[in-house]
Formats: C-alpha cells, sequence, structure tokens
C-alpha cells in the first residue's frame, strides 16, 4: 500500500467523522440539551 492510498483513506475517514458530527450538533433529539447548556451562564445571578 502506497503513501498517497494512506493519505486518501485517512481524509475519507476525516470527512465521514465530520459529517457525522456535523449531524450529530444539529440533530433535533439533542436541540433540548443544546439549549439547556446554552443557558448555563446566565442562570447564575
Amino acid at each position: 500500500m502506497e503513501i498517497n492510498d494512506m493519505r486518501s483513506i485517512v481524509t475519507v475517514i476525516s470527512l465521514l467523522a465530520f459529517v457525522g458530527i456535523l449531524v450529530w450538533a444539529w440533530s433535533k433529539k439533542n436541540q433540548a440539551d443544546f439549549d439547556e447548556a446554552a443557558r448555563l451562564p446566565f442562570g447564575d445571578d
């Protein structure tokens, strides 16, 4: 296996990981958790 093949495989895996993180972050089922975390700094009076 050549170095260019390895680079291609790592690039594809990195792209898939990035897309997976995007899908997870924009998922509707996580929205309530993210909204709660966004309000945490303002909860301390």
